[in-house]
């Protein structure tokens, strides 16, 4: 049996999919399982509800769990709320070092933990917790494998999407950033649920880590640019200096759900690059076109 920590939000819904569409046998980890119960319409998905920042509610959780995946992240990040608890220290730190526990105290064997590309013991706080958390997975004594993603589109994607629903309506796309020259290679949604389930079983994954990107080294303006295209568009980028989101930011967070932050502006400013070549080695894949992967699903949902 295979726990999802985190299988109802984008990146997790997208390893859920890829499981289910390989026949294993897993749950999903929901703190509200009623509330749950819709996410994936078609599939007969179980869940047990736990929640990552209470370790005392994991053990029933782990009942006959032989692997967990561990992709948990804060509603709405990467904005920060630490009057909730949503944090990268509460959520992707603590969260897995909880998490690691439990698995260990419950028999588990394998852990596979969905990182980020960037992933460091210096540097933002954000990154700081990545590093953490992939550290008590290191540390575990189970069978371990770290992927580190750079930034992951899909059809559940609410950046990409966002960007193009301005779009419809006016003649330019904001931008915050340089023109949005911070540099990444966008992986495709399906790639990330591959690999992940490749990690369960292939032995070549065993105590690895993995970068996650797509073939395509591209700014943000270019990632923007070529979906437009796919929807057949063409619209003025307009740049949004990052000093002035910042400033705008530091207003914003003072709202209810606090909408930005300046801390938010420079996660989604930052470059985010990850070399798939390993991955495509040792994993057998081949990681997606950022145009190829666009088209499967743009034009069906915009």
């Amino acid at each position: 049996m295979i726990l999802v920590a985190g299988g109802t939000g984008f990146v997790g819904g997208g390893i859920v999919r890829e499981l289910a569409r390989r026949g294993q046998q897993f749950a999903v980890l929901t703190r509200d399982a009623a509330r749950s119960a819709d996410r994936f319409p078609g599939l007969a998905i179980t869940y047990r509800e736990g929640d990552v920042g209470d370790p005392s509610s994991l053990q029933a959780a782990m009942v006959g769990v032989d692997a967990v995946i561990g992709t948990q992240q804060f509603p709405n990040s990467p904005i920060e709320n630490p009057r909730k608890g949503r944090t990268f220290e509460e959520v992707d730190a603590r969260g897995t070092e909880n998490l690691v526990a439990a698995a260990q105290a419950a028999g588990a064997e394998r852990y596979v933990y969905l990182s980020a590309a960037g992933a460091a013991p210096e540097g933002y706080h954000w990154f700081r917790a990545k590093w953490r958390a992939e550290k008590a997975v290191r540390d575990s004594g189970l069978t371990y494998a770290i992927l580190r993603p750079s930034w992951v589109y899909g059809p559940e994607d609410r950046a990409l999407n966002r960007f193009l629903a301005m779009s419809r309506f006016q003649p330019f796309v904001p931008l915050i950033g340089a023109v949005g020259k911070q540099m990444m290679q966008p992986v495709f949604i399906d790639d990330v649920g591959r690999a992940t389930a490749e990690c369960l079983d292939n032995p070549a994954a065993a105590n690895q880590t993995f970068e996650v990107g797509g073939p395509d080294v591209l700014s943000m303006s270019d990632v923007v640019k070529t979906a437009l295209r796919v929807v057949g568009r063409r619209r003025l980028l307009l740049p949004a200096p990052k000093f002035v989101m910042k400033a705008l930011a530091s207003v914003v967070q003072l709202l209810p759900g606090r909408p930005l932050t300046p801390d938010a502006v420079d996660f989604i400013t930052m470059d985010a690059l990850a070399d798939p070549a390993d991955m495509s080695e040792k994993l057998g894949l081949t990681p997606t076109p950022l145009r190829e992967g666009l088209a499967t699903y743009l034009q069906k949902i915009d």
